[in-house]
């Protein structure tokens, strides 16, 4: 009686099982068909029209001198923007601005400013006033020297200030500047682009400063685009991983580690389709891995031990370099 109850039940629970089934086979196809189609827009179509002038005469660009800031300068120089841009020195950017004017055509003006003061910002609204402006690139940026601990980061107080001013201050308040001074950007169309770092997506130890203000970085832009994309405003959080660049140190690009330009090019195709992105196809294969797929307790233990290791080889290089022109030193 008992097995015949249970081969009752079983039979009465076939079809519901199946559908149960049905349904959730249906809704994986259903999700792998729209982030295949969706990587497919992204990726492969993109939407590379969407930034021109046609947004607003001039683009902005911070940190444009050097790297990733110095190919968006150019890219949008390409485009038909006209380009203000905002570094620390006056020569290397009057070297750009005449390298853009005689290479695309193009109205440049510059403003020579230090960002990790807080006193500049002043001089910018007075730089930016009148302009109509399209696109701002908020890129400048700085990182460790090498990568260190907390506690032994030499001249730690003016680090930190000077870190924060640069990476976080800026973002904020360059924002600022082009709302209430210049030109009401939020309450208008436009493009603004945070350039943040694969670096905040998790913590990096030892490089553990650089790390939080980059996650700062991503959160403040998210929060902005929705709070502003009513408006017409697109504010995307970019965030790649290595390029070869100053800041990073690779002299030879490979496909995972492209130069600035290409990953540049491939960056400004998200613009419009994604609110964060890793900009660069084989970034957003990456960064699925050590956000989706390995735990994030290992992608931190082991983004340590490499930190580790790049931390002991400079401090021995530097010894050395100390012994041999007479000076002492000494490591924690």
């Amino acid at each position: 009686m008992k097995w015949m109850n249970a081969e009752e039940m079983l039979r009465r629970a076939e079809a519901p099982l199946f559908w149960v089934g049905a349904f959730t086979v249906a809704s994986l196809a259903l999700w792998m068909l729209y982030r295949l189609l969706s990587g497919f827009r992204i990726w492969v179509l993109g939407n590379g029209q969407l930034l021109s002038p046609k947004l607003g005469k001039w683009a902005v660009v911070t940190g444009a001198t050097d790297g990733i800031g110095k190919s968006y300068a150019e890219e949008l120089a390409r485009r038909g923007f006209a380009l203000m841009l905002i570094s620390r020195s006056q020569d290397k950017l009057d070297f750009v601005a005449k390298s853009l004017e005689e290479q695309f055509n193009v109205e440049t003006r510059t403003i020579a400013v230090d960002f990790g003061k807080t006193d500049i910002y002043t001089k910018i609204e007075a730089g930016l006033a009148g302009l109509e402006i399209g696109v701002l690139v908020n890129n400048v940026g700085v990182s460790y020297p090498y990568p260190e601990y907390f506690l032994h980061i030499p001249d730690l107080d003016n680090f930190i200030t000077n870190l924060i001013n640069v990476n976080m201050t800026s973002v904020c308040q360059v924002i600022l500047v082009l709302n209430l001074h210049c030109c009401d950007f939020l309450r208008s169309k436009g493009v603004i682009l945070n350039i943040s770092s694969a670096s905040g997506m998790y913590p990096v130890p030892l490089l553990t400063v650089y790390s939080a203000t980059k996650a700062f970085m991503d959160f403040f832009s998210r929060g902005l685009q929705e709070e502003y994309r009513r408006q017409g405003v697109i504010i995307q959080s970019v965030l790649p991983f290595f390029v070869a660049t100053k800041m990073t140190r690779i002299r030879k690009p490979t496909l995972d580690k492209p130069t600035p330009e290409r990953y540049v090019a491939a960056e400004l195709t998200t613009v419009g389709l994604q609110s964060q992105t890793n900009g660069y196809f084989p970034h957003a294969v990456m960064g699925w891995l050590t956000t989706k797929l390995v735990p994030i307790s290992l992608v931190i233990f082991f983004g340590a031990r490499m930190n580790r290791l790049q931390r002991t080889g400079y401090l021995q290089r530097r010894k050395l370099r100390e012994q041999k022109n007479g000076g002492g030193f000494k490591t924690d």
